[in-house]
């Protein structure tokens, strides 16, 4: 499995003097790991480099510079880097609307576990959601959630071989499948498979 650890990082006085160029790249970087699904979900595919991006800033915000605490970060954030048979996303939902955002939400309960990725032929591959913790209740979804999509090898080698990729959400209140996926995001996305 491919982990961050300690070493991986910069201190955070390297990191404050790179921090607006490393931000950069990063933004650029993310630009093909994004899959819209209809207008109000979206799905950012997480690899070595976005999380190691996303723990700097955290360390950063909370200054964060003792090694228990720097491990921590590490711990909770590892989980979210694919280890060669899978992809991991985080999952958005969002309405800018404060009252709809309540209400769509409601509707949309458990929709976390209705996301799916289809390769080719093969059948849809529904996400794994929120490992680490539940984040929807009996009520609603949450606006955030961490999704696993776990695939065999042979569908692995279709991704390679850049078969046709789709992702879209089952559910009765959001109901969607993205237009094929662009060549750039596959691309991206294969060489998280190695």
């Amino acid at each position: 499995m491919t982990i961050l650890r300690k070493e991986d990082l910069l201190s955070l006085e390297e990191y404050s003097t790179k921090r607006e160029e490393l931000r950069a790249t990063i933004i650029e970087f993310k630009k093909n790991r994004i899959v819209k699904i209809g207008e109000n979900v979206s799905l950012l595919f997480e690899n070595k480099d976005t999380i190691k991006y996303q723990i700097q800033e955290m360390l950063r915000i909370e200054k964060i510079f003792e090694f228990n605490e720097i491990e921590e970060e590490l711990s909770a954030y590892n989980p979210l880097i694919p280890d060669g048979s899978n992809l991991k996303a985080t999952m958005l939902i969002e309405f800018t609307d404060e009252e709809e955002r309540k209400k769509r939400l409601k509707e949309m309960h458990l929709v976390e576990g209705r996301v799916w990725i289809q390769l080719g032929e093969n059948e849809k591959v529904f996400a794994i959601a929120d490992e680490d913790l539940e984040r929807s209740n009996e009520e609603k979804t949450s606006a955030v959630h961490f999704l696993r999509f776990e695939f065999s090898k042979s569908m692995i080698e279709d991704f390679k071989q850049k078969k046709i990729f789709y992702a879209g959400i089952d559910h009765p209140k959001y109901n969607f499948r993205a237009k094929e996926i662009l060549k750039e995001t596959a691309e991206s996305l294969s060489k998280d498979f190695n």
